[in-house]
């Protein structure tokens, strides 16, 4: 019985680090509140559009998966700020500050390029996948007049 336990567990060790964890989830923050959202798609995310307050807070987000973009969530009030993706790459970072809702957000790319939009005031977050192949897939949260809860969702996309 020793044996088996011993092979499984060396066979499982294996494996685990030949397909390491390629998911990830980074917890939302935020107190939360309001409408539960999730920006998902097909395929890689080629785009990020935010909305912000002027002088304030984030309103409202979009995500474009390849040519498809996503329902807005929030609102389209404000100014709009657009991160288009080049050919293979890819947010793996986001970074920011809240406070009763998300006041300030940054998406990080694999190239070094960066989008930041609204007011950086609040306590900080910072999120990114556990393992270096993974980028974002999703993001989802609450909404009311803001983001009251805003988590991002990390995987590798074949």
């Amino acid at each position: 019985m020793h044996a088996i336990v011993v092979v499984t567990l060396l066979i499982f060790c294996t494996v685990s680090s030949v397909h390491p964890q390629v998911f990830s989830f980074s917890l939302p923050v935020g107190p939360g509140g309001g409408e539960s959202f999730s920006l998902m798609g097909e395929g890689r995310i080629t785009a990020v559009r935010v909305w912000e307050r002027y002088n304030n807070n984030i309103v409202g987000l979009q995500i474009r998966y390849g040519p498809i973009w996503s329902p807005v969530v929030g609102s389209q009030s404000g100014v709009g700020k657009d991160l288009e993706l080049f050919d293979g790459e890819a947010i793996i970072q986001i970074s920011g500050k809240y406070t009763s809702s998300l006041q300030s957000v940054v998406f990080v790319t694999n190239r070094s390029r960066s989008l930041q939009a609204g007011q950086p005031r609040g306590i900080s977050f910072n999120m990114y996948p556990t393992s270096q192949e993974a980028e974002l897939r999703f993001i989802s949260g609450q909404v009311r007049n803001g983001f009251t809860s805003f988590g991002a969702h990390w995987g590798v996309v074949r």
